[in-house]
């Protein structure tokens, strides 16, 4: 993982960065090897409250690794060359997901919000990863593509599932079909951007940092509850709703939300 993402917790912020700077960070079989023991790690992580997930150098993501197509050309299995070991993309290994679904789902499972910070180009395999994340800061001139049509694929690291939450399906269709190159501001008047920023890392840490002066408690709930919302029918939502709060009401980190409120400063929580 060290090679391809790095972490720091700092205040209960997780900067996640893709250091696979030189080729844009394009994902090779190690970088999504390190996407998964990245997202492994912070699922364990004492003290996270919020995560950052950016790319250094010039990109957020560059989609596959050309070295993969050139051995699709070779008559070698696409996804097995992407991670080691896959060869049955059919096999569930990660709860609903398959090993290349899981680098871009796993933000979405992660009990904390995740914020993707996207520069440069979010591309493909990229652009998907990016969609995983609960929000997404992105500069206007960020491009972006769901890029699978032009080497004769389809969008399979959850792109499918992701996409259809956040733009109308006639969107989503004609970009899945045509792989055309959109920009950020047009990202976000679909639906695919939460916002256009200068400075997505910035913009995102000082989110990241408003989350995690809220209880942790709460910010878990509340993204356990979002998520659940977009899966299933109102009553098991409402239901959800119900059974969420009456576990918050009273309870150690709520009363101090209460009473740090009231006294005007600020809160203590308990992870």
């Amino acid at each position: 993982m060290k090679d391809r993402v790095s972490i720091d917790l700092k205040d209960g912020v997780a900067d996640v960065r893709l250091i696979r700077a030189d080729k844009m960070n394009a994902l090779d079989p190690a970088m999504f090897e390190g996407i998964l023991e990245a997202g492994e790690k912070l699922a364990g992580m004492k003290g996270l409250r919020a995560v950052v997930l950016s790319g250094e150098g010039k990109a957020f993501c560059a989609g596959l690794d050309m070295g993969s197509f050139a051995a699709m050309k070779d008559g070698g299995n696409q996804e097995g060359d992407k991670v080691p070991g896959v060869r049955d993309l059919t096999r569930r290994t990660h709860g609903i997901a398959n090993r290349p679904q899981q680098c871009a789902w796993v933000w979405r499972t992660l009990p904390v919000p995740v914020i993707a910070a996207v520069h440069g180009v979010a591309f493909g395999g990229g652009f998907q990863i990016a969609l995983g994340a609960d929000m997404r800061y992105a500069t206007a001139d960020a491009r972006f593509s769901v890029m699978e049509i032009k080497w004769g694929l389809v969008p399979d690291l959850a792109g499918t599932q992701l996409m259809r939450h956040l733009a109308r399906e006639d969107v989503v269709r004609e970009l899945t079909y045509t792989g055309r190159i959109f920009d950020g501001e047009e990202a976000e008047k679909l639906g695919f951007v939460t916002r256009v920023v200068d400075d997505p890392r910035a913009m995102a840490f000082e989110t990241a940092h408003a989350i995690a002066s809220k209880s942790p408690d709460a910010v878990r709930a509340a993204k356990r509850l979002l998520n659940l919302a977009v899966a299933s029918d109102a009553a098991t939502g409402l239901m959800a709703e119900s059974a969420e709060q009456q576990k918050l009401i009273g309870s150690p980190n709520q009363l101090e939300a209460v009473m740090s409120n009231l006294q005007k400063r600020a809160a203590s929580y308990r992870d």
